[in-house]
C-alpha cells in the first residue's frame, strides 16, 4: 500500500527508477521514450552531465540561503543570463520554485504596479476560457477551464473570460486569419469597456496555449492587435510561457514570433529542464521602478524563492541550450517532426487537427472530422491512448476537455530539444500506432 497521495487515488502508477537522454525506466524493467518532456519540462532530456555537475558543484559550495537575508551568486548570474535573452526593456527577473508560482507572483506584481502608480480602482483580470494557467487559487481563477474550476469556483476570486484563439473550432469560412485575430480582438475591447477600462488590471494569456487546450497556436497578427487593446486602456499584457517558452517553440519566448512587447513573462517548465522545481516573472523596467519609486519592495515572498542549487540547475540548462545551438536544431528538426506527424496521422479518421511549433505539437482527436464532433467525454479517449502509448514505450501528454472544457480529447507531445530525427520518428510512429488501437476498441455507436 502507498502512503503517497497520489493523483488517482485507485491507481498506483509505475515506479520510475533510470532515465538517461530520451528514456525513462520503470522497476518493471520496462523502458519508454518520453515524448512529452513529462509536462513539457525536459528540454535536455535525463541525466545531462553538464547540469548534474552544475548541481553538485553548488550543493557542495552552498545549498540554501534565505532571501530575506542573502541573495546568492548564482542567482545574480541567473537572473543576469534571463535578462540578456528577454524581449526589450526587461531589467528583472523574479525566481520561484514553479508555473504556479509565477503566475501568482505576475498577478500580484500587476495588481501591486497599478496601487504604486495610483490607480487602486484596477482589480480585474481577463483571461481567455480553455486557458491554464496553474492550481493555485490565483491561476485557477484567471484559467478557463471548466473542468479544473467547477470545483473550487465559489473561493476563487472573480475573473472575465473570453475566447482563445482557436482557429481550427472557431474560424469563420468567411474570414480571413487577420480578420479572425481582430475580431478576438475587438472582443477583449468590449470586454474592457463592460468593466470599465480604469478597473482592469491585465490580460492574461498563454502565447501558444498549452494542457487543456492541445496547443493552440494564435493566428498571425493576433497578439499584436491584442496588445493595441490593452495600450489603448492602460492594462498590462501578461504572457503566460510556462509551457511553451523557454526554447519550447524554437525560440527563447514564444512571443518573438509574434513580435510583441509583453508588460510580464512567467517561465518555468524547460527553465530548469525538471532539474529542479524553479520558475521566474520577466518585468519590464517600467513595473519594477514604479515600485522602486514607491513602496520600495514586492508584498509577495515564498520560502525557496531563488533557490541555490535551483538556480545552478537553471543556469546550467539555459548555457547548454545556448552552447549546442539547440534552439536552430529545435527549429529545424521541429519542421521535420511535423512533416512525420503529418505523415503517420493525417489521414486517420479520427485525426482532426495536427498543430504546433518547433518541439511543441497537439494532435486533437474527433468522432467525425466534417463536423469536428467529439468523442463522448464518458469514453475518456485521453486516457485510453495514454495506456496504449505506454503499452508501445511512449510517454505523451493525452487531455480531455479539449472543444469546450467537457468534451474534446488531445494528445501533447513535448520531446526534449535533444531528441534525434530517428527517435521523432520512432515517435510518431508509435502514437500513430497508439490512436489507432485506442480508437478501434471505441463502440461504432460512440
Amino acid at each position: 500500500m502507498s502512503h503517497v497521495f497520489h493523483r488517482h487515488l485507485h491507481q498506483t502508477p509505475a515506479v520510475a527508477v533510470a532515465a538517461s537522454g530520451v528514456e525513462i525506466r520503470d522497476s518493471g524493467g520496462r523502458t519508454y521514450i518520453d515524448a512529452s518532456g513529462g509536462a513539457a519540462v525536459s528540454s535536455l532530456g535525463h541525466g545531462h552531465p553538464d547540469v548534474i555537475a552544475a548541481m553538485h558543484a553548488q550543493i557542495d559550495q552552498l545549498a540554501y540561503a534565505h532571501t530575506s537575508f542573502f541573495t546568492t551568486g548564482v542567482a545574480e548570474e541567473l537572473g543576469r543570463e534571463l535578462v540578456r535573452g528577454a524581449p526589450e526593456g526587461t531589467s528583472h527577473a523574479y525566481l520561484v520554485s514553479g508555473g504556479s508560482e509565477a503566475v501568482e507572483a505576475a498577478l500580484k506584481m500587476a495588481r501591486q504596479y497599478f496601487v504604486e502608480i495610483g490607480q487602486p480602482e484596477r482589480t480585474q483580470f481577463i483571461a481567455r476560457r480553455q486557458s491554464y494557467h496553474g492550481n493555485t487559487l490565483g491561476a485557477l481563477a484567471v484559467g478557463g477551464n471548466a473542468w479544473r474550476r467547477a470545483p473550487f469556483a465559489p473561493i476563487l476570486v472573480p475573473a472575465t473570460h473570453v475566447s482563445p484563439c482557436n482557429a481550427y473550432r472557431d474560424q469563420r469560412t468567411d474570414e480571413t486569419p487577420a480578420q479572425y485575430g481582430q475580431r478576438l480582438a475587438d472582443e477583449l475591447d468590449a470586454a474592457i469597456r463592460a468593466q470599465g477600462p480604469r478597473r482592469v488590471i491585465a490580460f492574461v494569456a498563454e502565447t501558444v496555449g498549452g494542457a487543456t487546450a492541445g496547443v493552440l497556436t494564435p493566428v498571425p497578427g493576433y497578439f499584436k492587435a491584442v496588445r493595441e487593446v490593452c495600450d489603448r486602456h492602460g492594462v498590462l499584457l501578461i504572457l503566460d510561457e510556462v509551457m511553451c517558452g523557454m526554447g519550447r517553440t524554437g525560440t527563447l519566448h514564444a512571443c518573438e514570433q509574434e513580435g510583441v512587447l509583453p508588460d510580464l513573462i512567467t517561465v518555468a517548465k524547460g527553465l530548469g529542464g525538471g532539474y529542479q522545481p524553479v520558475g521566474a516573472v520577466l518585468a519590464q523596467s517600467r513595473i519594477v521602478d514604479a515600485m522602486s519609486r514607491g513602496s520600495g519592495y514586492f508584498q509577495h515572498g515564498h520560502t525557496y524563492l531563488g533557490h541555490p542549487v535551483a538556480c545552478a540547475a537553471a543556469l546550467a540548462v539555459q548555457r547548454v541550450i545556448r552552447r549546442d545551438g539547440l534552439l536552430d536544431k529545435v527549429r529545424d528538426d521541429g519542421a521535420a517532426f511535423a512533416g512525420m506527424l503529418e505523415q503517420a496521422l493525417g489521414g486517420h479518421p479520427h485525426v482532426g487537427d495536427i498543430r504546433g511549433r518547433g518541439f511543441f505539437w497537439g494532435v486533437e482527436l474527433v468522432a467525425e472530422r466534417a463536423g469536428k464532433t467529439p468523442f463522448d467525454p464518458c469514453l475518456k479517449l485521453h486516457a485510453r491512448i495514454k495506456a496504449e502509448a505506454m503499452e508501445r514505450g511512449l510517454l505523451c501528454y493525452p487531455g480531455g476537455g479539449t472543444a469546450d472544457g467537457r468534451a474534446g480529447d488531445h494528445v501533447l507531445l513535448a520531446p526534449p530539444f535533444i531528441a534525434t530525427r530517428t527517435e521523432l520518428q520512432t515517435i510518431a510512429a508509435r502514437l500513430a500506432e497508439s490512436i489507432e488501437a485506442a480508437t478501434a476498441r471505441i463502440p461504432r455507436a460512440a
